[in-house]
């Protein structure tokens, strides 16, 4: 009997990880569990207690602290919905491609995907807009509820011109955080890239997250001092996980100086450590 050729069993190999992963995803489904994958600066994929795959800031192919099995879009499995926090590069960047990959809407600032539809990237249908305050339930009115919450930051766009070759920059809209709330109630804030703000304390007496991913990288973002006393004194989740750090040599804060700031005090979060690529069971 013949050998089948190379590039069919390149495609076998790919249909068998992929069968892997949508059982994998079932079964998960089935234990009731929310499932938190963090991939590297604000990359995160996020499995809901329904087996829903919801993509955050998706920076892949090129992230340097993405792993090398996620850096390919297709390592990634499913996807039933994107949200981007703002239009910069390292949170926007693959966004797009997964869209049209999972036939997924991209949800981001109202602005952001304005532009993303006028510049057609992608197609309206895939670029649904909403802003701060607002709450979108794309599964249902009982699957995840997802509302767009204040962060203090920029959002420019940048765009190569495929008529002139050249460089633009576009408005982006307001960046945002994402409170989603689960099918089972287990909250999560994403904060996508922010300083600190005085109504992070609102927003946390609003929403009450169980899991905050704080940005902890400082210069664009908050040092570790800063996500710790936010953490500490105004958002008081049960866990913290720090994002955005180590992929440039201007993000210096670590998760050792966000643990030390945040300090051991009774009823202060749990910092969950780990290497990109870990996923975190609640």
């Amino acid at each position: 009997m013949s050998q089948p050729s190379p590039s069919t069993t390149r495609l076998l190999r790919k249909l068998l990880a992929a069968a892997a992963l949508c059982s994998a995803t079932v079964a998960f489904a089935q234990n009731g569990k929310t499932e938190v994958l963090w991939l590297g600066q604000a990359a995160t994929r996020i499995t809901t207690p329904t087996g829903k795959v919801i993509m955050i800031d998706p920076w892949l192919t090129s992230n340097p602290k993405t792993p090398a099995d996620f850096r390919a879009l297709t390592g990634v499995g499913k996807v039933d919905l994107i949200l981007v926090t703002h239009a910069h590069f390292d949170h926007f960047a693959d966004a797009p491609a997964l869209a049209l990959m999972h036939k997924a809407p991209m949800y981001g600032p109202a602005g952001m995907n304005q532009t993303v539809t006028a510049l057609g990237i992608l197609p309206a249908e895939l670029a649904p807009r909403f802003g701060k305050g607002g709450t979108i339930m794309p599964f249902g009115p009982t699957g995840v509820k997802i509302t767009a919450v204040r962060a203090e930051h920029s959002s420019e766009l940048a765009y190569k011109n495929p008529a002139t070759g050249k460089d633009e920059v576009h408005v982006g809209g307001e960046p945002v955080g994402f409170i989603l709330e689960m099918e089972n109630g287990f909250k999560i804030w994403h904060m996508g890239d922010t300083g600190v703000f005085g109504d992070m304390r609102l927003i946390g007496d609003m929403y009450r997250p169980d899991l905050v991913l704080i940005p902890i990288g400082g210069h664009f973002v908050m040092n570790p001092a800063d996500a710790a006393m936010a953490v500490r004194d105004m958002i008081k989740p049960r866990f913290a996980l720090p994002i955005h750090y180590g992929t440039t040599p201007v993000l210096r804060g670590t998760p050792a100086e966000f643990l030390s700031a945040l300090g051991t005090a009774p009823g202060t979060a749990r910092m969950l450590v780990g290497e990109p690529g870990q996923k975190f069971d609640f």
